[in-house]
């Protein structure tokens, strides 16, 4: 009789997918509309500042206005990211593919915002929360950066 390896091995199989996507996957704190699950502190990044709890995600009905967020973006993010998220020698390029929607969603943008990341795909160092940059904020800096990575080919 043939034995069943079909669950074992889907369960080795998302245990290798999952190795990529810690950056959008991992629990963190970020308020997601309705997300309550946690993960255990040994697998959520180091951070040299403190999580940002007042930090929200807009509802889903939030209109993100691109033109907005180039103007935040040149604010808040430019001096690490460079001038059309094109990257600098502070941090990487956004305007790449490493960074298209089906690697690092949206979330990933707001968890990176309100959390900070750790290094992971450059060598750059970890980046820190961002400060002073609310949910809406975020949302109108991601709508601009998808619009600069769509006008650069990258979907």
């Amino acid at each position: 009789m043939m034995k069943r390896t079909t669950l074992p091995i889907g369960m080795i199989c998302l245990a290798l997918l999952s190795g990529c996507s810690e950056s959008t996957n991992d629990a963190t704190g970020v308020q997601e509309r309705g997300a309550s699950d946690a993960t255990p502190a040994s697998a959520v990044p180091e951070r040299t500042e403190a999580p940002r709890a007042e930090f929200r995600i807009p509802p889903e009905d939030f209109e993100a206005v691109p033109a907005r967020g180039a103007d935040l973006f040149a604010t808040h993010c430019a001096s690490c990211h460079g001038t059309g998220a094109l990257g600098s020698d502070q941090g990487p390029p956004l305007v790449h593919r490493i960074y298209e929607p089906s690697h690092h969603s949206d979330l990933a943008f707001y968890r990176a915002v309100a959390l900070g990341v750790h290094q992971h795909h450059w060598e750059f160092g970890p980046m820190p929360p961002v400060a002073g940059v609310s949910g809406e904020e975020a949302a109108h800096i991601i709508a601009w950066i998808r619009q600069e990575q769509r006008a650069a080919g990258i979907e």
